[in-house]
Order: C-alpha cells, then structure tokens, then sequence
C-alpha cells in the first residue's frame, strides 16, 4: 500500500468521525467504536483507525481515557460544524472585510479583489526544484530554530539589491521576518505606544488600517495623489498632529498603483526630518516596475526611512518570508523584540526556499514574463472594464491593480455586497479610506480579472445598484 493511499484512508476515518459528531450522532462525551470494530465496519486495518484517532484528538476533538478508549471532547460544547455556508457570512465591510472574504472562500470563488497572484501565474516548477533540493538539505536546517537575524545566503542576497539601489548597507543594517507584515508589526511594537498618532496615505493598503487599530494608535489619513501624497497637506499635518510614524508604499502604491515623484519625495523627506517622523516605506510591489523609481529610503540612506519587504507577491504567499532594512541600533532593538515574539527569525526552510529562487537568473526571468502579462492584462482589464461604465483613475507603470472609479452614484460596498453573494469577492473603495471617502471606487485585480463571469456579475450588480 502506497503513502498516499493509506493517508487517504486514514482521512476517510477522521472525516466518518467527523460526520457523526456534526450529525449528532455521536454527542460530546461519548465513546467512539472501539478500533477494532470500527476498522471492521470502514474496511481498513486497526492501525489506520489508531492513527485516525490520535489525529483527532491531536486536534482537541476526541479524548482518550486510559483502559477504557476515545471520548468526543467538550462536554457541554456544541458539535463541530462541517457544513460550509453557500455564500461568505455577512458583515460589515471594513478593512477585514476583503481579507476574510479573499483567504476563507472556496476555489469556486472569483476573486477579482484579492492581494495575490493565480497560482498558475508563479513559478512553480522552480518552486519545486527548491523544495526537492531543501529535502535534501543537513538536519539541522530542517529541524532548528532560525538564528536571530535570519539566513545568511539571503540576507546577503538582499543586501546586493539594496546595493543596486545605491543604499550603502552591511548586516547589520539587515534582518529576515516570518512576513512582510510582521515586519511592520514588529517596527509598531518597538516604535509605537497607544495613543500615538501615525500618519497612512488616504487611501492605502487596508491591512495598514487594521494592524495599527490593534496597536491601538491615532490614525491620520493624508490625501494621495498620482505623485505621491499631498505634500501641501502633508506638511500641515506634520505641523499639527506631529505623527510618530508615516506607512506607505512608494513604488506602485497600493490601492492606487501611482508611483511617487522625485519633488515629491525630497519634500516629504525634508518635512520628516523637520518634524522628526519616522518613515515606514513597504517596497513589496517594487520588481513589479519596468524600470526604478524614486526611493525613500535611497534618498535617505536608512537614517530616519525604514524599509520593509517580502516576495509574497512575486514568488510564494505559502513560503513567506520579509525583511526590515534599518539602522543597526533599531536593527538591534527589532532582533530582541522579534526573539521575544517569535524565538528567533524565519523559517530556516522558508528562506532558504526564497534564497534559492532568487538566486541566479531564473527570478529575473520569471518577473519579465510576470510584467508582460500583467501589461497585456491590465490593458485587457481597462477595455472591458470601460465597456461597463467603469474607469481607472490613472494608468499604472506595473503591477496588477487598478484603482477605477464606478459610474456616477454607485457605492463599491453595495456593489461588493451584492457581487459576494454571487461568488465574486471585490475590493469596494471605503476599505481602503481612512476618511471614507472612496465609496465611488474599486480596487481591481487584473490577474483575476481575465474569467468572463467576473464581467457578467459586475454588470447584473450594476444595474442592479444603478
């Protein structure tokens, strides 16, 4: 009997366990069959139903009880549900609302609102490749804690791109995280103490809106323009509110796909350092451009910018891995932080999977034929779209996002409401918005958006809402 034909079986047991728990035929506090004759009645060997059983109750559904066999757990507690519901639970859309949709839904789902890539768009043979190659790797790889500061082989990769981008940077300056996101929650824990004020882009990335109201911060939102923020309202608000820390994304801004101008980043710089604000630039779109633009943390040399990234985006949202590029003594105070969360840095195997891939010819490769489809999609994604009532607000350098605004009147949340129902996932404007002012606007993504039936929805549900 092969591997996969005895997990198989093993899963027939777990999932017959399961099924009479959820029908209530077997209550919490019940004895399950014993293993011999439930082994009988599934038609598998004692051991397949021995190892079934420890799975569940490694899982916290049944108990053993010594000399007397499994118990379903949670005595008083209702049974597990197995049943999905047919469309994704309502609730108030907000900026978990996208997320919940995008990650919990089924494949079945559409979703044209989501933060990533197809799955058939990444490489994936050389995905495989490395992890063939990891399996063949010391133990140790496979079975320690990662150092403190991360893989060596890719941190040193990162800091020949940094390099390249003209930032003077040694190890020090450098340090890997599990992801991109909890480089940015690391930076909140260690900069940031209720009460602050932190300065967003209005309307920015809506994961930035939720980790900062877990750190139970001031959010203020600055106006973002095709070049940037609004450097005039910028520098008011650096005036007034005195913000502790600036998030945002210079290269390919999300949601707006806009790329900031060279004027605009030395004023925002300077008004930074006037104030004294800490600049939190995320570069996780950056290999997505034709050619570099404008950087902060270039510009400013990791003085008072901070970069963070991840190649979720480009390579592997399963395999993740991010870094913070900084000053050595925050660099310092991060790594103490990031033990005490996290014992320790990434997966040793996550990054030496991402080490593996960037390494050589093949990363630079796959992101030339990334950017060529993503330019034919995008191209695609504006015609059809256009055909609906529905415009871009400006045509971005790459990526696979566009910002469009919906026919006059309409509501994106209503639309986003009304799509879901019908196995669409959307991203509607205010999710973004820290001031909930982008109700007449729709994050698309263009990588999602070649399936016919995301048009077909789109225009029942405007019609609809018109």
């Amino acid at each position: 009997m092969t591997e996969n034909s005895t997990g198989s079986r093993i899963a027939d047991v777990m999932s017959a366990i399961r099924k009479r728990i959820a029908t209530r035929a077997l209550a919490p506090g019940d004895r399950l069959p014993s293993i011999r004759r439930f082994a009988t009645t599934m038609g598998v060997s004692p051991s397949t139903v021995v190892e079934a059983y420890d799975r569940l109750a490694a899982e916290g559904l049944i108990r053993a009880q010594r000399g007397s066999g499994f118990y379903v757990a949670g005595v008083g507690l209702p049974p597990l549900k197995l049943a999905e519901a047919e469309t994704p639970k309502a609730r108030a859309v907000d900026p978990f609302w996208v997320s919940r949709q995008s990650l919990d839904a089924d494949a079945a789902v559409l979703k044209p609102g989501c933060g990533w890539l197809p799955a058939d768009w990444m490489p994936d043979a050389a995905l495989r490749r490395a992890i063939r190659s990891l399996a063949r790797s010391d133990s140790d790889l496979l079975s320690y804690y990662g150092s403190t500061q991360g893989s060596l082989a890719l941190r040193r990769l990162l800091l020949g791109r940094l390099a390249e981008e003209g930032i003077e940077a040694g190890r020090d300056h450098l340090m890997l995280t599990s992801t991109g996101t909890q480089a940015l929650d690391l930076i909140c824990r260690f900069l940031l103490r209720p009460g602050d004020k932190v300065l967003i882009d209005d309307p920015c990335y809506f994961n930035f809106q939720a980790l900062l109201k877990a750190h139970q911060v001031e959010v203020v939102g600055v106006p973002y323009t095709p070049f940037g923020p609004d450097v005039t309202r910028f520098e008011a608000i650096l005036a007034t509110e005195r913000p502790r820390l600036y998030i945002t994304n210079s290269a390919i801004h999300n949601p707006t796909g806009a790329t900031l101008s060279p004027q605009t980043a030395y004023r925002v710089l300077n008004a930074a350092a006037n104030s004294e604000m800490i600049i939190v630039e995320d570069d996780i779109f950056a290999d997505f451009e034709p050619e570099p633009s404008t950087r902060l943390a270039a510009l400013d040399g990791l003085d008072r910018v901070i970069r963070i990234g991840s190649f979720s985006k480009t390579l592997s949202a399963s395999a993740r891995c991010g870094y913070i590029a900084a000053r050595p003594d925050w660099i310092e105070g991060l790594v103490d932080l990031q033990i005490a969360t996290n014992f320790g840095g990434p997966s040793p195997m996550s990054s030496e999977i991402i080490a593996q891939m960037l390494a050589g010819g093949g990363y630079r490769k796959h992101m030339e034929e990334l950017r060529r489809k993503l330019v034919r999609a995008r191209r695609e994604t504006a015609d059809r779209l256009a055909r609906l009532g529905i415009e871009p607000w400006l045509t971005p350098r790459g990526g696979f996002y566009l910002w469009c605004r919906l026919p006059e009147g309409l509501d994106s949340g209503d639309v986003a409401q009304a799509a879901v129902a019908e196995g669409v996932v959307l991203a509607p404007g205010n999710v973004f918005s820290v001031s909930q002012t982008a109700a007449g606007f729709m994050r698309f993504n263009v990588a999602h958006m070649l399936e016919p039936r995301v048009y077909q929805v789109l225009g029942t549900v405007l019609k609809r809402a018109a």
